[in-house]
C-alpha cells in the first residue's frame, strides 16, 4: 500500500481531462460544482467542452441524454445524492431505457460529506442505480483505479454511474487496466473471504492484517464493479473459504451485500455476513468518527469479522 494520499476528485478530473485532449466527443457538465469535482483547470482550458447549468440536476441529466444522441460522451459529476436520488427518474428513463452513452459520477459519496448529515450522505446509490437495467455501477478503490476506471467507462458504450469519495486516499495496488465486471484478489487467505468495494477497501486490508496477527487468515477480494457483479470470483471465494463477509460504505440493504447474497443464494450457499451502515438515517460528525461508530474502520471490521467466524 502506498503511503502517499491523493484527492480522488482531483485525480478523477485529471483523468477525464487527459482523455478529452484526444477525444473530441467528451464534454463535461456541471451543476454549479465543477471546481469541487476536479474540473477547474478543464473549464479554463476547454471552455467549449464545459457546460455550467447551475443547480438543476434533473435537467442536466436530460440534457446529457440529448448530447449523447449527437455523438457526444457527456460526463456529469456532482454530489452523489444529488445525481442519483434527485434525478433518478431521468437516469432510469432518459439514460437507462434509451441506452444513452452518458457517464454520471457521484462525488463525496458514502458519508464522506459526514458533517452535513443525512441529506448529503449517499448510502443507497449502489442499490438504486443497479436497479436500472443495463446500467454499470462502478466504485473504484484507490486513485490509480479511479484513473483506469475513467478510461474503462469512456470506452463502454452505455450509461455508467461511478462513485468516488472526497477524502485523500492511498494507492492500494499497482495501477492496471480496469475491466468492467471483474473483481481481484488483493490478499490470499483460507478462513474467511471479505469482499469490498470503493475506498473502504483500504480499511478492509488493514483489518485483514490485524486478524492475521490473531491467527485468522483472511482472503480480501476487491469488487470495484458493483453491477454487473463478478459471479465467478464470488463462487471461487465461497468454495475456498466456506464463509463470506461483505464490507461497504452503504446501507446493508440492496448494495454490494445484496448483490453477493443473490449470487450465493442461487449458486454457492455459504454463511454470509453483510457489514455496512444500518438501514437508518446516519448520524453526523467527522468522517473518522463515523467510520468508528459504524465499525467501518479497520478495528471495527476486524471485530465484526472475528465475531462472524466465532
Amino acid at each position: 500500500m502506498d503511503t502517499i494520499k491523493r484527492d480522488p476528485r482531483k485525480e478523477f478530473g485529471k483523468a477525464v481531462a487527459e482523455l478529452a485532449e484526444t477525444d473530441e466527443r467528451i464534454v463535461v457538465l456541471s451543476a454549479d460544482s465543477g471546481g469541487s469535482a476536479g474540473f477547474k483547470d478543464f473549464a479554463e482550458q476547454h471552455p467549449e467542452k464545459y457546460y455550467e447549468f447551475g443547480i438543476m440536476e434533473q435537467g442536466i441529466t436530460g440534457i446529457a441524454a440529448g448530447l449523447a444522441t449527437t455523438g457526444k460522451i457527456p460526463v456529469f459529476c456532482a454530489i452523489a445524492p444529488f445525481v442519483t436520488c434527485r434525478p433518478y427518474e431521468m437516469f432510469r428513463n432518459d439514460l437507462g431505457y434509451m441506452k444513452q452513452n452518458v457517464k454520471i459520477v457521484g462525488r463525496n459519496a458514502g458519508f464522506t460529506y459526514s458533517d452535513l448529515g443525512a441529506t448529503h450522505h449517499s448510502l443507497e446509490d449502489y442499490a438504486i442505480m443497479r436497479m436500472v437495467p443495463g446500467a454499470v455501477v462502478l466504485a473504484p478503490q484507490d486513485v490509480g483505479e479511479i484513473r483506469s476506471a475513467v478510461k474503462a467507462m469512456m470506452d463502454y458504450n452505455g450509461p455508467v454511474y461511478m462513485r468516488i469519495g472526497n477524502g485523500a486516499i492511498p494507492d492500494l495496488k499497482k495501477e492496471a487496466a480496469f475491466i468492467i465486471g471483474k473483481g481481484e484478489i488483493l490478499r490470499e487467505g483460507n478462513d474467511l473471504t471479505i469482499l469490498s468495494t470503493g475506498s473502504i477497501t483500504g480499511e478492509v486490508l488493514c483489518a485483514a492484517a490485524l486478524l492475521e496477527d490473531q491467527g485468522i487468515s483472511v482472503m480480501v477480494i476487491g469488487l470495484p464493479t458493483v453491477s454487473p457483479i463478478d459471479c465467478e470470483i464470488i463462487k471461487y471465494a465461497a468454495e475456498k473459504t466456506g464463509r463470506i463477509m461483505t464490507v461497504e460504505e452503504h446501507y446493508i440493504c440492496g448494495g454490494l451485500g445484496g448483490s453477493v447474497a443473490e449470487v450465493i443464494a442461487q449458486s454457492c450457499p455459504v454463511p454470509l455476513k453483510i457489514h455496512g451502515v444500518p438501514h437508518v438515517y446516519a448520524t453526523s460528525g467527522s468522517y473518522e468518527e463515523l467510520l468508528r461508530y459504524y465499525k467501518l474502520d479497520a478495528k471495527g471490521i476486524a471485530a465484526v469479522a472475528k465475531d462472524f467466524i466465532a
